[in-house]
């Protein structure tokens, strides 16, 4: 009678014990934390830029222009400073085989906050080393814990903000599964306390600020009973502080297929989801908010922060020759939510008022990715163009 061998199941063990045991340095650390920047008492704050991959260059000019547009005294005055860090390009990093490349580091963390353009992701069959996501080594390496996606759809009466947790999950091992033999493969979902609550605290705490009175737990939690069962109890011992808000739960199925249900969606306010989860219900929401080429990601620890859009680095575009007219919106609203962290909040609003004008009420041209429409660099001198008018 055939079977996993016994060889196979010892060295499956072996590995998965080593794994576990490596996680005890990562949970002593979030049990010692540390204080968030207080980026009013700072001299100078560095934004470091990581241009990204396929539309990523492209699109971050437009947003620098943005940038340059909405903080220009501070930058001349050097109160704040621009560096464009190198090597993190999709080229570099094969080269290097190194995701995150050693000699970069202490480029990044001489930052304190980032803005970074999409970088490929190598998969299967596409020819390419397969690399780790670049985007969750960042993550780990800088402690990005939470994930800060807001999403408005006016006409729904929706105005949410996400809280992803942005490192457990099924990605903090997702290089890391089981290869048992060649019938059976396995991979891991982690999940810990300290990370749980460390992103519930973060979602409550935005709540409570901002005069929400709801946090929403998504969760598979009847079928992933264990882990999203944990989940759900770390948000709700959390939850015990802040009594003035109302915490529920919805199911991430249910989440994704009937969020525009106002039976459904009913008093979501603030939505607090795990790794993986969060990384697709925010993906869906997006599309339902205008698509991914509009939307932002905030991507918050208590010493560093990092900026994205959230859609890839579209190859369709590049190999068709159209990159130059991708939809900046995305990166530009990140300037935005990096603002915001770094104490420019005023400087958002401005900005938004200008989106506002430019893509909804006025709308003089638009970005389809088409020739015909408007090119990225022609939708930002619009943009900066309105800008310059709501300053006046």
């Amino acid at each position: 009678m055939s079977g996993i061998s016994d060889s196979s199941v010892k060295a499956a063990q072996e590995k998965f014990g080593t794994l576990i045991e490596n996680e005890s340095a990562r949970i002593e650390k979030m049990k010692q934390g540390s204080m968030p920047t207080d980026f009013s008492k700072k001299e100078k704050i560095i934004i470091g830029v990581l241009p990204g991959d396929g539309v990523g260059p492209i699109l971050m000019e437009q947003a620098m222009r943005v940038l340059g547009e909405l903080v220009g005294k501070e930058i001349a005055e050097k109160k704040i400073e621009i560096r464009t860090i190198e090597g993190m390009d999709i080229a570099t990093r094969v080269a290097k085989l190194e995701s995150l490349p050693e000699d970069v580091k202490p480029k990044i963390k001489e930052c304190d906050v980032l803005i970074k353009g999409p970088m490929v992701t190598p998969r299967a069959g596409d020819g390419l080393p397969n690399l780790v996501s670049a985007n969750s080594l960042l993550r780990r390496e800088l402690e990005l814990f939470a994930a800060v996606r807001p999403i408005k759809i006016p006409d729904k009466n929706i105005d949410w903000t996400f809280f992803r947790e942005n490192i457990e999950g099924e990605y903090i091992w997702g290089d890391k599964g089981i290869q048992v033999d060649d019938d059976l493969a396995v991979d891991f979902k982690v999940q810990t306390k300290q990370g749980s609550e460390r992103i519930a605290r973060a979602a409550f705490e935005f709540a409570r600020k901002n005069h929400k009175k709801n946090v929403t737990i998504v969760t598979k939690a009847n079928i992933v009973k264990l882990v999203d069962g944990n989940f759900i109890k770390a948000v709700r011992k959390v939850g015990e502080e802040y009594p003035e808000i109302e915490i529920q739960e919805r199911l991430v199925d249910a989440m994704c297929a009937k969020m525009l249900d106002p039976d459904f969606n009913q008093g979501i306010e603030v939505v607090v989801l795990p790794n993986l989860y969060g990384d697709i219900v925010t993906d869906v929401a997006a599309e339902h908010a205008g698509g991914l080429g509009n939307a932002c990601s905030s991507n918050i620890g208590n010493k560093y922060a990092l900026f994205e859009a959230i859609h890839g680095t579209a190859p369709y575009l590049i190999e068709h020759d159209r990159g130059e007219y991708a939809n900046p919106c995305s990166l530009i609203r990140a300037v935005g939510q990096l603002l915001i962290h770094i104490g420019y909040a005023d400087r958002n609003d401005l900005l938004e008022k200008a989106l506002e004008i430019c893509t909804v009420t006025e709308k003089k041209l638009v970005v389809t990715t088409f020739r015909e429409d408007a090119s990225a660099a022609e939708f930002t001198d619009y943009l900066i163009e309105t800008i310059e008018k709501l300053k006046a």
